[in-house]
């Protein structure tokens, strides 16, 4: 599972287009949960001078660092008051004007591709290494990356019937709130081996007991979450119904981990993968979550 020719070309125009560094810099507000997993990854961790909410791995970087708030509602006057060298960010970041007060502002900002693809996946990691001098280092950790997932992919060849998942964002009044297309739900279930069986649908959307049951999948994926939306779907009657709920076949995860799509994606996907086919011969990732 090799990076294709056109993400190399645009990784390295990306490069070559953010401004040139005699020193690396010294304070780096990191904003977006992967943003900063990769930055301790490659050993940047004190460079560090803020992270936003989503920045939950490793959990000293919520714990030690002052937080700017969550990356969809942002303060231009609180990201730039930390006097940073330079802001990484994550698209998708907002609200638009602070976006634009921040990119303003005359200090450097290193825009992120976000996206749920393996080529997009390791174009972050690359850009973000490179905006703070370890572009060796990040190089490093996207090839592991891809060596991981390509023996993901060849391991899925022994898989014979592939499972249908219903990924279960939240539960509500006995209704679900479900992944469709165009998720990082999705793409997880996906490159897991699996089938998403909403994918007609697009991004989150609730769905009565009887919908939800209709899909009959034979697996529901869930958040390891406590507290509201976290409850038992196999105690809603309609759910307990389907394969899935005749198997008990319900599959809780870390929401950063599964969903993070950082240097630990690989891990996750194969630990997914494991539990869904676990006579499939798929060992588990031995990695920190």
């Amino acid at each position: 599972m090799r990076t294709t020719i056109a993400a190399l070309v645009i990784t390295a125009a990306m490069a070559l287009a953010a401004p040139a560094r005699a020193e690396p810099p010294e304070r780096v507000v990191s904003i977006g949960g992967a943003v900063t997993e990769i930055l301790y990854a490659v050993g940047e961790a004190d460079r560090i001078a803020a992270v936003d909410t989503t920045s939950i791995f490793p959990r000293e970087a919520l714990a030690q660092k002052p937080n700017v708030g969550y990356m969809r509602a942002l303060s231009a006057e609180g990201v730039l008051s930390l006097g940073p060298d330079l802001i990484l960010m994550e698209d998708g970041a907002g609200p638009p004007e602070a976006v634009a007060l921040i990119d303003a502002a005359g200090v450097p900002v290193t825009h992120v591709p976000s996206g749920h693809t393996i080529t997009e996946l390791l174009q972050k990691v690359r850009v973000v290494s490179l905006a703070v001098g370890r572009g060796a280092e990040g190089e490093a950790i996207a090839r592991r990356m891809e060596d991981e997932l390509g023996g993901l992919e060849r391991d899925l060849g022994r898989v014979g019937a592939r499972k249908r998942v219903l990924f279960i964002l939240s539960l509500a009044d006995g209704r679900a709130r479900a992944a469709g297309q165009e998720t990082g739900a999705d793409a997880v279930i996906r490159l897991a081996g699996a089938e998403n069986v909403f994918a007609d649908a697009k991004g989150y959307q609730t769905l009565s007991p009887e919908a939800a049951a209709a899909l009959q999948p034979d697996v529901i994926l869930m958040l390891d979450r406590a507290g509201p939306g976290g409850g038992d779907p196999l105690a809603i009657p309609a759910l307990k119904a389907t394969p899935a709920g005749q198997t008990g076949a319900v599959i809780r995860m870390d929401a950063g981990y599964l969903l993070g799509f950082g240097p630990r994606l690989p891990a996750a996907l194969r630990d997914l993968a494991s539990r869904l086919y676990p006579d499939a011969g798929l060992e588990a990732a031995a990695v920190a979550r």
